[in-house]
């Protein structure tokens, strides 16, 4: 009776779990989750459907201090963007372009764009507008703790520059770090090879006063 008493509360308190972690399963999210600073990023935005209803567009809202690069193209859906007063991409949507074409429910799908990191360390949010056949808006735009949040990227600081074509090089610091490594390397070599000619010439020496001493000894 107590396995049985148990186990029950086992099935019970793995349901509260899955029932839990389900809606949280379900949100739209942005990923990686982690980048470096200036990082030329490819990002993955996944749209799941949480309704019995088609989503049929999908709007995320660029960061400012993000800069959009490109988007890949999706088969069935038009991408479109937005800009702001500096011609900065402010918004891309992805719309389906017919009903076969638009995300079922118990479906999900990934739309891709790569963008450029802030050159500040820091966290930076997605805000996100999912939109279904039935003219209901989703807008997952709130903090970690809400109902329908945004998704979030850390930003940590990075050791490369990245030039305009996405390009990463060390920064000053490491490259002299490199630089002096190399010539620590070299003075090493230079230190090995006198030291192998001091030996060579100690042997060369040696191997002359012993054929000194012989032909002394024979004459």
């Amino acid at each position: 009776m107590i396995h049985k008493k148990k186990f029950l509360s086992g099935l019970v308190a793995l349901a509260a779990v899955f029932f839990i972690a389900l809606p949280v399963s379900a949100h739209v999210t942005v990923n990686p989750s982690q980048s470096t600073t200036e990082a030329w990023e490819t990002y993955t935005v996944r749209i799941p459907v949480e309704k019995d209803v088609d989503t049929t567009k999908v709007t995320i809202k660029i960061p400012d201090n993000v800069e959009f690069k490109m988007y890949e193209p999706v088969d069935g859906w038009k991408t479109t963007t937005t800009t702001d007063d500096n011609d900065k991409v402010a918004t891309v949507t992805w719309e389906a372009e017919s009903e076969e074409t638009a995300i079922k429910a118990g479906q999900y799908r990934d739309f891709t764009f790569r963008a450029q990191n802030p050159k500040e360390p820091g966290d930076i949010a997605w805000d996100a507008f999912q939109y279904y056949a039935d003219g209901s808006i989703v807008e997952w735009t709130g903090d970690s703790d809400a109902e329908l949040p945004h998704s979030i990227t850390s930003i940590a600081q990075s050791n490369e520059t990245v030039d305009s074509h996405g390009h990463s090089t060390k920064t000053d610091d490491a490259a002299d770090d490199q630089q002096e490594d190399k010539d620590a390397e070299h003075a090493n070599e230079g230190t090995n090879i006198n030291t192998i000619l001091s030996i060579i010439a100690i042997v060369l020496s040696l191997a002359a006063i012993v054929i000194t001493f012989i032909r002394k000894n024979k004459n």
